[in-house]
């Protein structure tokens, strides 16, 4: 009788619902597990956590079919997910012809016409809706909302692209979740997130403990192009935990990875993680003031790195999820966070930038503007004049669909993207897909340079500096080569000629010049820098113009120096009291592309520094970093920072007491938390 009372309160709660059933659900020949299930779906669907009491509310309407209260709960919880849509319809339906007063049907069946793309019932039953004399006032901006949708679907299905898509099948799809793709440049690379049986943890709930009503959290899997087509995927170990890990986005040269997390505490925030090697590191949060106490969620970096694009619910913008932009500081955190304003932001929800390698293409979705219904994507072109977004376009039917479609990424070459989707036909939930966009309109000119760095004829890593000739030698981004390929990739935007400076070991530099002034479309260009040891000894070399400076190797990697006595120097400040506490806990370790230099002043015009004709601190070179600013350091690098520490002493008794010790990680200015972080700094045994 418990049971039977439960449901006929819950009848009561749908205003008008109760009269739709000539009796209650009667439950007292189910089973006990039966009345156990639904038991817990009651209360899932009273916290409107529909998601959750859909599978619930599936298996006892399968056992059930004939039960009217149990085809009006699935046919509703089937609503919230995109591979039940089709079941939606007809329970909904029968609902509708059985009493046409259960609260707000109508609205629900005009989102099954809706969702099913059967647009004029959908907006048949939507006016119905709006002029019905039952509608609440507060539900009436929810029927006008879908009335566009509605619209702007009914516009773009009679005028469709020529766009065709393709699901990428079994190998990366499955019954579960897979979405948010990202490539790089060169679609060599693939990273997506995924939520299903494999995930780690299995189902789990809010207090991570496992649980048959749990959810699956998120996993980043990675899966490589070969000869045309994806690899069997698998889990990145050092990234995935039993929380949520999700993938958000590749640099281009997919050397460096962006990820989401949500520990519970912050409501979700943005991390970062390198490839060492073939492996990523152990993720690191965003430095700055791109993460908030709000939900932080999608990124996207600009091809020279200095601009990250992101989404997120923070405080002062439209409404919902928008869309910012933050630039590299000279401290190498985040900052200058600007929102990009009405021409890309709506008062709905906002997300999932995606900058193109092009520099000047903007790919996002959005709930709002002439969107098809839930997320569809747009594309919107940067104003150079004003550094604005504009011309923001609908990217149309067949692309987006009356389903969330989202996570927009492009190749460089503009021939292929991938997205995620929720439409019907796919492997299970959300989908990744192929797309070929067969876009019309002449794309702004790209010249992808790629090849590989080698020594002696072995792949090596070293790197890749990028200059703007025609901006008078403008820092445009650095670069590095994979340790164990010795590949890279460097995309450069039109209009501009290039100079590409490669460095690696004591080897002098090599160049070559790029002209992107003239040209349209994509243009990609092969170039192997070879360097040869020759018989005669080859010194380090500094490049005065460039601010470049040869890699000096001190002590080989992997190797630990034997610890100095106790160190009795007295630090004059808080930044060498804190590198004095690091080197007594990792002044010995060492690793492939670490490196340490003494850091004696940070200018933009280094030459006018008075530090060039000081006696006794060694060597003046210039470190010119992405962000432009010119560092001096003195008495070259040092693989170990007990070394480079060591040195910092005598700069300090020299006289230069505000001197510190610089941390460069496969040519990025790090901090010494971030290397404990990612797991380089261990104490050595």
């Amino acid at each position: 009788m418990v049971m039977v009372k439960r449901i006929v309160f819950l009848l009561c709660l749908f205003s008008g619902i109760q009269s739709l059933f000539s009796q209650t659900t009667n439950t007292r020949k189910w089973r006990r597990s039966e009345n156990d299930s639904m038991q817990n779906a009651l209360i899932l669907y009273d916290e409107k956590n529909y998601l959750l009491a859909l599978p619930i509310y599936e298996q006892l309407y399968k056992n059930h079919p004939k039960e009217d209260f149990l085809q009006y709960v699935y046919g509703k919880c089937a609503l919230y997910r995109s591979d039940k849509h089709a079941d939606a319809l007809p329970l909904l339906r029968r609902v509708y012809a059985k009493n046409k007063k259960v609260d707000n049907i109508a609205l629900d069946l005009a989102k099954a016409y809706h969702y099913n793309n059967v647009l004029d019932s959908a907006m048949l039953m939507v006016d119905l809706f709006l002029t019905g004399k039952r509608t609440r006032p507060e539900d009436i901006p929810l029927g006008q909302q879908l009335k566009k949708y509605i619209a702007n679907a009914q516009h773009f299905v009679a005028s469709p692209t020529k766009a065709k898509i393709t699901n990428l099948g079994s190998v990366i799809n499955s019954s579960g979740e897979e979405y948010v793709p990202a490539i790089s440049a060169d679609e060599t690379v693939l990273i997506y997130t995924y939520a299903g049986e494999k995930s780690k943890g299995g189902k789990l709930n809010n207090l991570m403990v496992p649980d048959p009503y749990g959810e699956f959290h998120e996993d980043v899997y990675i899966s490589y192009k070969v000869k045309d087509a994806f690899s069997e995927p698998t889990g990145l170990d050092s990234i995935n935990t039993n929380s949520n890990d999700g993938a958000v986005s590749l640099s281009n040269d997919g050397k460096r990875l962006f990820v989401f997390r949500d520990n519970g505490d912050d409501h979700g925030d943005l991390y970062e993680s390198f490839l060492l090697g073939d492996k990523y590191s152990t993720p690191v949060k965003l430095k700055g003031q791109i993460n908030s106490y709000s939900w932080d969620g999608h990124c996207s970096l600009s091809p020279d790195g200095k601009t990250l694009y992101f989404s997120s619910e923070r405080f002062g913008g439209f409404g919902g999820r928008d869309i910012y932009k933050a630039t590299l500081q000279p401290d190498s955190t985040w900052g200058q966070v600007k929102n990009l304003g009405d021409s890309v932001n709506t008062a709905m929800d906002d997300d999932a930038p995606f900058i193109h390698p092009d520099g000047l293409t903007l790919y996002y979705s959005s709930k709002g503007k002439n969107s098809m219904g839930d997320y569809d994507i747009f594309a919107a072109t940067l104003d150079l004049k004003d550094s604005v977004f504009r011309n923001v376009v609908n990217l149309g039917y067949p692309i987006n669909s009356t389903a969330d479609d989202i996570y927009f990424v492009l190749s460089a070459d503009n021939k292929t993207g991938y997205y995620s989707s929720g439409k019907q036909g796919g492997q299970g939930l959300k989908d990744i897909y192929k797309v070929d966009p067969a876009f019309s309109e002449t794309k702004p000119a790209l010249f992808l340079v790629k090849g590989k760095l080698t020594t002696d004829g072995n792949p090596s890593e070293g790197r890749v500096l990028v200059q703007v000739l025609s901006k008078g030698n403008e820092m445009y981004g650095q670069y590095t080569s994979n340790s164990l390929s010795g590949e890279y990739l460097v995309a450069l935007p039109a209009g501009q000629n290039y100079k590409l400076t490669a460095t690696c070991k004591n080897f002098p530099p090599q160049t070559i010049n790029i002209d992107a002034t003239a040209g349209a479309g994509f243009n990609e260009k092969n170039h192997d820098f070879l360097f040869v040891t020759r018989k005669d000894t080859i010194l380090p070399v500094v490049k005065a113009d460039s601010g470049l400076v040869a890699k000096k190797t001190d002590v080989k990697p992997g190797k630990v120096t034997k610890a100095p006595e106790k160190d009795t120097f007295v630090p004059r400040n808080k930044m060498q009291e804190k590198i004095k506490r690091y080197v007594e806990m990792y002044g010995d370790v060492s690793a492939e592309g670490l490196e340490f230099k003494v850091q004696i002043g940070a200018y933009r015009n280094a030459r006018k520094s008075p530090y060039y004709n000081m006696k006794g601190i060694g060597k003046i070179e210039e470190l010119l970093l992405p962000d432009g600013i010119v560092r001096l350091t003195a008495g070259g690098t040092y693989s170990t920072l007990r070394r480079a520490w060591q040195h910092n002493k005598k700069v300090v008794e020299k006289g230069v007491t505000d001197a510190f010790v610089t941390v460069l990680y496969n040519g990025k200015r790090m901090l010494l938390e971030e290397l404990e972080e990612m797991g380089l700094f261990k104490k050595a045994q």
